[in-house]
């Protein structure tokens, strides 16, 4: 069925009723979708499972601290992410920098050479780059030359190729003469903090999508963002206000149960109690929910969407009595340690610095007990920080996402299914559907446009400006 008769069908009968649609997640993609909807004139009920909207980007309380579950940042070229963003009248609290700044500190490295830096200048793509990498001291003149070489091979790959889909980024890599020095110290440095993995389990498709993106497409698209408040200050409190403001009813603590057809032609949304009507539904959940909510025949191959696996994140809080850094960030190399965030004032601390480590594909400490990461993490964050070593340790917590993202393995992209099923008014969103995106935030809220954008096509509503500014997302 094409959407022109999707809409005359959830249309027909009912000319002078507004549409309705129920969206199954408050997180980034179900907020979005959501909101979206809304704003074209849609009577919206977003239904959320935990006490909270946010999702896997969310905030809580310890020990008078307000504190993130993990680091999220965005760049400047997340284009979706940042209409959020202004959405939710929370620009002004994830300010972007100026200009891209990175410190990557060598723990193994001689004195003099410990420090180098990630950064740009205003010349056009790919001289932006061209000073940074040139003195770069984490590499040698040869592996610097060579990344250069590879950089362009890379920005000339077209990662909607469904072959590049099925390689290997790491393997790809190897053929352009990387260095495992070279993939340490750069594409593994930015690689496993955007896709969650390193390279050589990393589809080259989705490599491709990050560097070229982010690095080889305008002179400002990877400078960074991140919150400067709580996330969930953003995800969960703004989010609800513009919500409430768009006359979305939202429903927390709210557990859908099951969808399914009704035999008027709407939608039935099982909650404890109650069964909710609607004209579209959005299942804006993770992929294994989203495989036991699907009515039969709603995909040709559901259990593709078990296929698709999911890699761990690992977050190390450490709370010192005094400060110990002078940067707002910085990544390491040499260490296991990935990237540090001061989360001092985002948290409320008053006293002393409070530091954030995220590590990110982290299958072999997702599980670790405390006492054996502090055991080894507190040395790490000697040996990079010298100030560490007079500093008493105030607090030491871990919190860890065993499933915060899909896993961006090789042929992981014809897994991931659209916003459009086969059952007309039934849309499916989140970070893991097909955005072209790794998993990350800008990945969830193109997902809500994709699956806000087909329903209002097939309910016959007008789609403003926010589709024809992401058109490539729907």
């Amino acid at each position: 069925m094409n959407d022109t008769t999707q809409g005359e069908a959830l249309d027909a009968g009912a000319p002078s009723r507004p549409a309705t649609a129920v969206v199954v997640g408050g997180g980034l993609a179900g907020t979005t979708a959501a909101l979206a909807l809304a704003d074209a004139g849609v009577r919206v009920t977003l239904l959320e499972g935990r006490p909270r909207l946010g999702g896997l980007a969310f905030s809580f309380r310890r020990d008078g601290l307000t504190v993130d579950n993990g680091q999220h940042v965005y760049l400047r070229c997340c284009t979706a992410y940042r209409w959020f963003l202004d959405r939710v009248d929370g620009a002004d609290l994830a300010p972007l920098q100026d200009r891209l700044d990175v410190p990557v500190l060598d723990a193994a490295a001689k004195p003099g050479r410990r420090l180098g830096r990630i950064g740009r200048t205003a010349l056009p793509v790919p001289l932006h780059l061209a000073r940074s990498l040139a003195t770069y001291p984490h590499l040698s003149l040869a592996e610097r030359a060579r990344v250069g070489r590879a950089a362009l091979a890379l920005k000339a790959l077209d990662p909607a190729d469904p072959a590049l889909d099925t390689r290997s980024f790491g393997n790809w890599l190897a053929a352009h003469g990387q260095s495992d020095r070279a993939v340490e110290a750069l594409w593994d440095l930015v690689g496993v903090a955007t896709l969650n993995a390193v390279a050589g389990d990393a589809s080259l498709g989705l490599a491709a999508m990050v560097f070229r993106t982010g690095l080889l497409s305008d002179p400002g698209a990877a400078d960074i963002g991140w919150a400067h408040v709580p996330l969930g200050e953003l995800h969960d409190r703004l989010a609800r206000k513009a919500l409430d403001s768009a006359g979305v009813r939202t429903e927390i603590r709210t557990r859908v149960t099951s969808v399914s057809r009704k035999d008027n032609g709407r939608w039935g949304v099982r909650v404890p109690g109650e069964t909710l009507e609607a004209d579209a539904v959005v299942l804006a959940v993770p992929q294994r929910e989203a495989h036991d909510l699907l009515p039969k025949g709603a995909l040709d191959d559901p259990g593709r969407l078990l296929e698709i696996g999911t890699a761990p994140i690992l977050n190390i809080h450490v709370v010192y009595d005094r400060k110990v850094l002078d940067a707002p960030f910085f990544a390491a190399l040499g260490s296991p340690v990935q990237w540090v965030f001061d989360r001092t004032a985002a948290s409320g601390l008053q006293d002393g610095q409070y530091l954030a480590l995220s590590q990110s594909a982290a299958q072999d400490e997702i599980d670790a007990p405390v006492a054996v990461l502090r055991e080894r993490y507190l040395p790490e964050l000697e040996r990079l920080l010298p100030h560490t070593r007079r500093a008493a340790v105030r607090d030491f917590f871990v919190t860890r996402e065993r499933t915060a993202t899909f896993a961006p393995a090789p042929g992981v992209g014809r897994l991931r299914p659209g916003a459009r099923t086969d059952a007309p008014g039934l849309y499916l969103a989140g970070a893991w559907t097909a955005t072209g995106w790794p998993a990350t935030m800008e990945s969830a809220v193109r997902s809500g446009v994709s699956a806000a954008d087909a329903a209002l096509h097939a309910l016959g509503r007008p789609r403003d400006h926010l589709f024809e500014l992401f058109e490539e997302a729907a």
